[in-house]
């Protein structure tokens, strides 16, 4: 089976067998961070726009508290897993760096990225194969779910530590995070924004996933279940 090294396009021609792409550790990271992520989400909402108004005793109307309790354990829980799959960058597959070293100097690359959007707006009827992401989805995960994660997670944590005061160390963790971006507004703004963010590549990497298992020549949802990706036309001799 012929894979090239930076672009991990396959050589339909050459043949082609299941192949073992995502480790275990990578699907349960890829699960378990889409439930984090959809929980921030709905309740960073609720947090920007409350439904209704806290009226009453405080010990009677505790639904925002619970509301800021999720938010912030999931908001924990998706710090763990991202710095959980930095380290599985580096101990695990070349599939699992992907990601995080986009080869963004590599002309073949860049081809790839404008043939998938090409592919993506139906302007194509098919597109090559990939071992493990396509250069779109590659790039996608990289400026979307890396690039924004890192702003949701220093964002976060800084107006976290903001209930605890100056004198503590979560402050003194993350206080710089507040003059860097002007102020605790500028710093709420950015946070919220990259709500949007992670929506909007939800929202896109939902979709390319189900049309290229429908559409396209290789599995994708069953790969981030089994780890294996299956490709449904083969060519040549299979090895």
């Amino acid at each position: 089976m012929k894979i090239d090294p930076v672009t991990y396009e396959v050589d339909m021609k050459a043949g082609t067998h299941p192949l073992y792409v995502w480790e275990a550790p990578v699907r349960i990271w890829h699960w378990a961070m889409m439930v984090c992520m959809f929980v921030m989400i709905a309740t960073g909402f609720l947090i920007g726009a409350p439904l209704v108004s806290n009226l009453g005793d405080t010990w009677a109307t505790y639904d925002f508290a619970y509301i800021r309790f999720a938010h912030f354990a999931a908001g924990i829980i998706y710090t763990v897993l991202f710095i959980y799959r930095l380290y599985w960058a580096v101990v695990g597959n070349k599939y699992s760096r992907q990601i995080f070293i986009p080869p963004l100097w590599s002309w073949k690359w860049w081809k790839g990225v404008f043939a998938q959007v090409a592919y993506y707006l139906f302007m194509k009827k098919t597109s090559p194969e990939y071992a493990g992401h396509n250069p779109l989805a590659q790039l996608a995960m990289f400026g979307f779910y890396v690039l924004g994660s890192i702003g949701i997670i220093i964002t976060g944590l800084a107006l976290y530590a903001q209930a605890w005061g100056w004198g503590e160390s979560w402050m003194a963790w993350f206080g710089w995070v507040f003059p860097l971006f002007g102020d605790v507004q500028a710093v709420r703004t950015i946070h919220h924004a990259l709500m949007y963010v992670l929506i909007i590549f939800t929202i896109a990497h939902m979709y390319m996933s189900f049309r290229e298992d429908i559409m396209g020549g290789a599995t994708t949802l069953s790969s981030m279940t089994t780890g294996l990706r299956m490709f449904k036309h083969q060519g040549g001799e299979n090895h």
